[in-house]
């Protein structure tokens, strides 16, 4: 006995890349599969196993399989599915981070095959506040425009940016008020160079849908690689107000998952305090990217720590920060100069009362 279906966000966002659909009984997981990046996942009922399976590693099982018609089988072959009394107690849920999923409740299928379709499992961010990340604007879109932004998001996938673009542009011909497609429409914009636009594309999905803070991300980062702190802190201060998991999880919040990591709002915000010399805030913000950077995609963070701790004379906390940039960016070009300033510090921190 197979299960098939898909998993869908309630406002029709993509699914994270690591969602699992999980069968339970009586409170325990007994069976994990991955859903595919589309959505999709296939579940066979043949027996009860704790081992987590590549979803795609389905498609060539057999689909013959037949639902037992009486009770007290419990010695099936495991390609004759499973009884219905043991599936009493028993559930079908997805496991996707931030997000709370609908339940199949498995003893109430009425199996007509040997594949079972239970249709769209749907999840809902678990902080659905204001301050929500994702644009409720998909739900409004016609069809026609919803269908020209999936085909954008396909083929800004595969790196056909050209292509993207017309279809990004043509959901936004039909609907303007797309907040979602002027914000992908701007990622397309950014990754062939056209800053400009790109940027113009972000703040019109900010002023058509302000509770959506992607693009307000994508600004604060054009903002830091122009230089202008003022604006980053602008970009970056809107974010950390208004999302309510950095307000409700102090370590840090959680946006998309094909985002990026939820360090890079901290780190920017740091950087541009420590430039407008305000150290209090800098150190803050830095503490808290340092937090939540759990795959080190910020190891600068070392150094700007290190920076704050010798503009206090805390030498031993410089020296600590230099030492975990050495060991997490062990190939970095600036290793001889981080050496040099370690020696320096590690020079004051012996002399220092």
């Amino acid at each position: 006995m197979f299960l098939r279906g898909r998993v869908a966000s309630n406002d029709g966002t993509p699914i994270p890349h690591d969602a699992l659909m999980e069968r339970l009984c009586n409170g325990l997981v007994r069976q994990q599969v991955y859903v595919t990046p589309n959505g999709d996942f296939s579940m066979q009922m043949g027996g009860q196993t704790n081992s987590i399976v590549d979803a795609s590693g389905d498609s060539g099982a057999d689909l013959g399989a037949v639902w037992p018609s009486q009770q007290g089988q419990g010695n099936q072959d495991l390609n004759m599915g499973v009884p219905r009394y043991q599936l009493t107690n028993c559930e079908l849920r997805a496991s996707v981070a931030g997000f709370h999923s609908d339940t199949v409740d498995l003893v109430n299928l009425i199996p007509t095959s040997g594949i079972i379709d239970v249709g769209n499992i749907v999840v809902a961010r678990t902080a659905a506040v204001k301050g929500a990340t994702l644009s409720a604007t998909p739900y409004k879109a016609p069809p026609n425009a919803r269908k020209a932004y999936e085909k954008g998001l396909e083929a800004e996938k595969h790196d056909k940016l050209a292509e993207a673009q017309k279809y990004l542009e043509k959901a936004l011909e039909i609907y303007p008020r797309y907040a979602s497609a002027w914000y992908r429409l701007g990622t397309v914009l950014e990754k062939q160079n056209l800053k400009d636009p790109a940027r113009e594309a972000y703040t019109k999905a900010t002023a058509i849908e302000p509770r959506f803070l992607p693009p307000y991300r994508s600004l604060a980062s054009m903002a830091f690689a122009a230089g202008d702190w003022v604006e980053v802190l602008r970009f970056t201060g809107y974010i950390l107000e208004h999302d309510p998991l950095s307000r409700s999880n102090p370590g840090g919040y959680v946006l998309d998952l094909d985002e990026a990591n939820p360090a890079d709002v901290y780190f920017y915000d740091a950087v541009a305090h420590f430039k407008l010399n305000q150290m209090a805030e800098a150190e803050t913000s830095a503490r808290k990217a340092e937090h939540v950077d759990l795959l080190h995609q910020f190891p600068q963070l070392h150094l700007l720590l290190a920076e704050i701790s010798a503009r206090k004379k805390d030498y031993a906390a410089a020296v600590s920060e230099l030492k975990d940039y050495l060991e997490i960016a062990p190939h970095a070009d600036n290793q001889e100069q981080v050496r040099q300033q370690l020696a320096k510090l590690e020079q004051l921190q012996r002399v220092s009362p």
